[in-house]
């Protein structure tokens, strides 16, 4: 593999520490979730950088692909990346990741082989395939409010 980009992050204090990456432009305290033992302080968490990551590179995938497609994207389409950490059996922990995609306007079925295609080229999803639990959602109807 021939490397683009390195993106660099230093951590001190794990969990209830601080992040910062080499160029400054993040630089965050951490907390762990009460879902997890901690105080579930005002602070993001790993399980939230990562579904803030994985969400924009699929979201940038998905745009390679459709626009290689000549298929407009909407908008206002939207992913959310919800990532639960839990244990397994053996009493090591491991993460499972639902994507929720808002595609409002459409073709659910275009929507959808748009979806796996990106699937097949986001590097998120190359690092995780095999190793846990990705599942997707598309939503193509505009939501109503009310």
């Amino acid at each position: 593999m021939k490397i683009l980009y390195t993106a660099e992050a230093t951590v001190q204090g794990g969990r209830e520490g601080t992040i910062q990456t080499r160029d400054g432009q993040l630089t965050l305290q951490l907390s762990t979730p009460k879902g997890l033992g901690g105080p579930g302080l005002t602070a993001t968490n790993p399980e939230e950088l990562f579904a803030a990551g994985y969400a924009a590179c699929f979201q940038s995938a998905l745009q390679g692909v459709a626009f290689r497609n000549k298929t407009p994207l909407p908008k206002e389409g939207t992913i959310t990346a919800h990532v639960g950490i839990g244990k397994l059996d053996n009493g090591t922990f491991s993460l499972a990741v639902d994507m929720q995609l808002y595609l409002p306007g459409m073709d659910q079925t275009l929507a959808e082989e748009l979806v796996e295609k990106a699937h097949h080229i986001c590097p998120y999803s190359n690092a995780t395939r095999g190793n846990i639990e990705v599942k997707f959602v598309v939503e193509t109807q505009e939501k109503v409010e009310g």
